[in-house]
């Protein structure tokens, strides 16, 4: 995938591995429009435009078609906004739920249906997709964005295949654990007593350039955590009996009434 003289609708850029993406693509010659709920907090900088966008709102779709209006050149879309909550499912109000499916799944759904006939039309286009490794491993605390990630694992899938056949291209990229404000202190500490390795930003950024870059379709980072994922697929039951033997320190941090 070119990224210079490309222009990228940037999703989720005021912060953690969005904002850590920034910099790598306007270094690569990329112009970036950055969408955020609140636009005035994001650093001035050249090549980069922020704008107004909310993901969880019922007007995306009009939002969307009024900021192609304004920037009719973007020939690409990153996104990786995301909102998660670490919490029992019984803990989480119905408000949590929505908003994690909302801005996680249907926010890249109806991204995608706005953007692919503009790209279909232009004969030049792409769709970077963040997920993470719980969109294929299910982990307790994380229910619902677990429920999220998975679904949106699986649009990109049927997104790429259906696109297939197009110039359009569709790439998941699935990060393990990353040091972001999204995760409070006492997750990252529940990471480090399972033993969970975190990623930086910064790092995960370079790999999402890279998977770009070399036109990779998906691309899962970290290990064993792609080992994980693999034998999840095949043997679910071996996952089941680690997660139940970690279930004790998960559920401790869990009854503590720590939330994400």
């Amino acid at each position: 995938m070119r990224l210079h003289d490309r222009t990228f609708l940037l999703l989720g850029g005021t912060g953690g591995i969005g904002q850590a993406l920034i910099g790598p693509l306007v270094e690569c010659g990329a112009r970036v429009i950055v969408a955020t709920r609140h636009p005035e907090r994001l650093e001035k900088r050249a090549g980069v435009s922020p704008v107004h966008l909310e993901l969880a709102s019922p007007e995306l779709d009009r939002q969307l078609q009024q900021l192609s209006e304004v920037y009719p050149d973007i020939d690409g879309v990153i996104h990786c906004a995301g909102q998660n909550r670490f919490a029992a499912l019984d803990a989480m109000a119905v408000s949590d739920l929505d908003a994690q499916l909302m801005v996680n799944l249907r926010s890249a759904m109806l991204v995608a249906r706005h953007f692919v006939p503009r790209f279909r039309k232009a004969g030049v286009g792409a769709l970077v997709l963040v997920g993470s490794t719980f969109g294929s491993i299910g982990f307790p605390g994380y229910t619902a964005y677990c429920a999220s990630k998975f679904g949106l694992r699986g649009f990109s899938e049927a997104l790429r295949r259906e696109l297939a056949d197009t110039p359009v291209q569709v790439v998941y990229v699935a990060p393990r654990a990353t040091a972001t404000a999204m995760n409070p202190a006492p997750v990252n500490e529940l990471n480090r007593a399972l033993g969970n390795a975190m990623d930086a930003p910064e790092a995960v950024a370079a790999q999402i350039i890279q998977a770009m870059e070399k036109d990779e379709r998906r691309r899962f980072l970290g290990w064993p955590e792609k080992l994980f994922v693999v034998i999840n697929g095949i043997l679910p039951k071996l996952v089941d009996k680690a997660m139940l033997k970690q279930l004790p320190v998960i559920r401790r941090f869990l009854d503590s009434g720590v939330v994400s």
